[in-house]
This record gives C-alpha cells, sequence and structure tokens, in this order.
C-alpha cells in the first residue's frame, strides 16, 4: 500500500541512504520516511546531510537519523553496516545514490583525472557498501540493493567515456551482487531470491532548483527526483526475482550501437 494511499508500505523496514545529501538522496530519505521506513541517511558532507534530517523532521518524521560515513573507507563503511544491523535487528535495505560527473569535449580530450574520481565515487564506493550490506541484506529476507545508472553506460558517447565506463562498472557489479543473492537462495532451498540487487536507469536527473536555475530549458528525458524517489520505494513493492539482477528503466531504452 502506497503512503499516500492511506498506509505505510515500508512500516517496520530499516533502509540505509548513501550519498543521502544530494538532490537525489534528500528525495528518497523523504520518501522512504513518508512510507513509513526507519532511514539511515549517510553522506560525506554532514552540514548537508543535516539539512535532509531536518527536512524530515520538519515534515513530521522523526524515524530518519543522519550519520557521517567516509564511503571511501571500507571500514567504516562495514563499521555503519554492522552498527545499524544491531541497533535495529535488521537492515532491509542500501540504495546507493554517491554519484559525480565529468566530461569532456571529444574522446581524445578526455583527462584521465576525471576517471581517478568517478572510480572512487561511483565504483569504489558501491564496492564498499554493497559488501558490507551484503550478509544483513540476506539475513533480513526482504532485502534490497540499488543503484542508479545512466543510459551513456548502454550507449557512451565519445565525451562521456570516463562516465559512461564507470556507469558500466557499477553495474556489473551490481548484478554479480544479484547472483550472489542467487546463489545464496540456491543454497538454502529457496527457488527464488529474497534479497535483490537492482539497477534504475535514467538519462539524467533533474530537481527543483534545477528548474529554476534554467526556468526556459525542456529537460527532455530528465528523470525528476522525486520520480527516482517513486522508483525506489516500489522496488519492496514487487517480488525480488522481478528486480534481483535487473536493469530497470526510468527513460526510454537506447538502441544499442
Amino acid at each position: 500500500m502506497d503512503a499516500a494511499a492511506g498506509g505505510p508500505a515500508l512500516d517496520g523496514m530499516v533502509i540505509a541512504v548513501a550519498g543521502a545529501a544530494g538532490p537525489a538522496g534528500r528525495a528518497a530519505v523523504l520518501r522512504l520516511a513518508a512510507a513509513g521506513a526507519t532511514v539511515a541517511a549517510a553522506d560525506a558532507d554532514a552540514a548537508r546531510l543535516k539539512e535532509v534530517v531536518d527536512a524530515a523532521a520538519s515534515a513530521g518524521s522523526a524515524k530518519v537519523t543522519g550519520e557521517t560515513v567516509d564511503l571511501l573507507d571500507a571500514d567504516a563503511a562495514r563499521a555503519w553496516a554492522d552498527g545499524l544491523e544491531k541497533e535495529h535487528g535488521a537492515v532491509h535495505g542500501l540504495v546507493h545514490l554517491v554519484g559525480g560527473w565529468r566530461g569532456s569535449k571529444s574522446f581524445t580530450g578526455t583527462d584521465l583525472a576525471d576517471w581517478d574520481l568517478l572510480e572512487k565515487l561511483l565504483i569504489r564506493t558501491a564496492q564498499h557498501t554493497s559488501l558490507a550490506f551484503h550478509d544483513a541484506l540476506l539475513r533480513s529476507g526482504r532485502g534490497r540493493f540499488a543503484i542508479v545508472s545512466a543510459a551513456g553506460a548502454t550507449k557512451p558517447t565519445a565525451g562521456n567515456a570516463a562516465y559512461g565506463a564507470a556507469k558500466a562498472a557499477a553495474e556489473a557489479w551490481t548484478l554479480a551482487l544479484g547472483d550472489s543473492f542467487r546463489k545464496a537462495a540456491k543454497a538454502g532451498g529457496d527457488a527464488e531470491p529474497r534479497a535483490a540487487a537492482a539497477i534504475l536507469v535514467i538519462k539524467a536527473l533533474v530537481h527543483d532548483a534545477m528548474r529554476a536555475e534554467r526556468p526556459d530549458a525542456k529537460f527532455a528525458g530528465f528523470t525528476d527526483v522525486k520520480d527516482l524517489a517513486e522508483a525506489i520505494a516500489g522496488l519492496w513493492d514487487r517480488p525480488a526475482q522481478e528486480v534481483n539482477g535487473h536493469r530497470l528503466w526510468l527513460t526510454p531504452e537506447p538502441n544499442r550501437p
């Protein structure tokens, strides 16, 4: 049941959101909390994270907490995961929204320093969080892991070589996590996985501040962060086998070259 329809859909769930201080993170935190979840928000930016927690409190949710976590530190990520499970008894989700973008005017104009940054933001943080939360998500019985990817990972452009490659690597890592969930289910005698790893694919994101800054822009094909948050919350409404190891397109899928 959707929270707006008269009841919480995620009541009793404990969901961690990494990269919670950005526009997508803020929208996800507010939507998950509105649906009844206890939300553990994390970000490296303490000041912006506090703004998200305060916004949730102003919206009437007392179930959102914030913790400053350096997800480039594998031990810190594991301590975060272990601490949440110990405190709440279970962790039902990890929404990974750590992002970043760098591009160039041409393929040969690519600065490999962009790759160095994107590898850390888009890949390394996803590796650390997925490894840290893997067992807890299995133990919860309804675990969900989600990343946001871009259509450019499927059909990269010359000027987005580093970004497209980083997104593709993060997708591959998430698909491998989904395979781990499938194998764990099989080993336990279950026909279908109970935990799921999903990839939500967009063209790009847009939010209210972007529209205010560029009132004449069309943002064609962009996904509003509120719509992304709705899709994230809906992952627990669907059977694990429908989302595990799948790319869930929130924008039209491009024709492959």
